[in-house]
């Protein structure tokens, strides 16, 4: 109720509500393009590569369903994310990045563009990927021509939305790329709430199934919404320090841990490489021996391969958390940049203790982050296993939908703080 009241007085600020306005024009625009199917596609072979497992889900996710029906936004913004990590890892190991990135406002303008371009690129690449390769027996007509009109149809879509997402971030409230996301996910929900009642109205779902979906969606809101929030503060205390007749530091401040610094990446990474192998079946002749094996010991669906399945998803989430954290909050850097302003932290030594410090307090707090992030991966499947309730990606939407609003609310409350009005968080 307190985010209601508080969306409803931004309604009645003028600037916040013309943000508010563009942002949803610009989210109408992304659904309608999300159901302008690309030409020279056959809807019935690619009706038939879809069934609810793989990669392809995955896809579908972020797309809002436009993968699946194959629309000029088939490939979402998921080219834009890749470029964006892409970039994030070769920031430590290109020295020329990670100058670029410690020259402010316009080294992050000429990363953006780098940014841009890459993503055109991954965008062109998966586009002829998906057109001469996984899906082309649904292809109408196999000559260059009507292969060209499809990759440029998929690539300038994904360039679209990269460039919607920019105007949401200028003209709009919130991050452009996680509302797109966002938007995706929400459109799917009605329809998904439809089915599981008519499962029930059939009889194929039971009203206990409803019920536990019901409290694994609470605590996945609950718990995303805490997790989200929460911090380790650590102190820091900055010494005096005389430059030319004025006096510097001497003030307390912290650095913010947060307990979920990696977000929803390890999901996402961790879904890739278990999906991958599985993925492939679907090309393979039914029947031959790694589509069995794979079946049998690496499915989600089945026995004993769904227990082996979350293991090993459990496993790979905690070590993309651990390494995706390691790589946004270097440590050492901060460190180095914390003894260089003539800060420390209470108690302990500048320099090497300080980053042993560091290290310990962030490992034992990401140890939280990653528990949290596997229980929110694991436990739709093994809901799967106790009823008939098809939930599938259920704890990677809910996390994306209940992150992006809080970040969103925040934003608008960031503004009506400036307006002297008080938030709801």
């Amino acid at each position: 109720m307190g985010m209601l009241n508080t969306l409803g007085r931004a309604w009645k600020v003028p600037d916040i509500r013309k943000k508010m306005i563009f942002t949803l024009l610009m989210l109408v625009v992304f659904r309608l393009g999300a159901n302008i199917p690309v030409p020279g596609m056959d809807r019935t072979v690619l009706d038939q590569a879809f069934n609810g497992q793989g990669l392809f889900e995955l896809f579908n996710l972020f797309s809002g369903g436009a993968f699946q029906n194959f629309t000029i936004f088939a490939l979402s913004i998921t080219p834009y994310i890749t470029a964006s990590i892409i970039l994030n890892l070769l920031t430590i190991a290109i020295p020329a990045l990670e100058r670029l990135s410690k020259e402010g406002t316009e080294g992050r303008k000429k990363i953006a563009q780098i940014t841009r371009y890459l993503t055109v690129i991954l965008a062109f690449l998966q586009a002829i990927g998906l057109s001469v390769g996984l899906f082309r027996d649904a292809l109408i007509k196999d000559d260059f021509f009507s292969v060209a009109i499809i990759v440029i149809t998929l690539s300038a879509g994904t360039a679209f939305l990269m460039w919607l997402g920019e105007q949401i971030n200028e003209y709009g409230v919130g991050n452009g790329i996680s509302f797109i996301i966002f938007a995706g996910i929400i459109c799917r929900a009605p329809g998904a709430i439809s089915g599981a009642l008519t499962s029930y109205s059939a009889g194929t779902v039971s009203i206990i199934s409803l019920i536990l979906f019901s409290l694994f969606a609470l605590v996945v809101i609950v718990g995303t919404v805490t997790v989200q929030n929460g911090q380790r503060r650590i102190p820091v205390q900055y010494a005096k320090r005389v430059v030319g007749r004025k006096m510097y530091g001497g003030q307390n401040t912290h650095i913010p841990l947060k307990v979920n610094q990696a977000g929803v990446i390890p999901i996402i990474f961790g879904l890739s490489l278990l999906q991958f192998p599985l993925t492939i079946t679907y090309f393979l002749k039914d029947g031959n021996g790694f589509s069995n094996f794979m079946e049998k010991w690496l499915s989600p669906t089945a026995s004993p391969g769904v227990w082996i399945y979350v293991a090993l998803y459990v496993i790979l989430i905690f070590f993309f958390t651990y390494f995706y954290t390691a790589i946004t909050f270097n440590v050492v850097e901060v460190a180095e940049n914390m003894r260089a302003n003539g800060g420390f932290v209470p108690g302990i030594r500048p320099g090497r203790p300080t980053i042993e410090y560091l290290n310990n307090v962030m490992t034992r707090v990401t140890f939280v982050g990653a528990v949290f992030l596997a229980v929110i991966a694991a436990l739709p499947y093994l809901l799967q296993q106790l009823t008939a309730l098809q939930i599938g990606f259920g704890g990677t939407s809910l996390l994306i939908v209940v992150g992006v609003a809080l970040d969103t609310m925040k934003q608008i409350e960031n503004q009506m703080v400036m307006r002297n009005y008080r938030g709801f968080l």
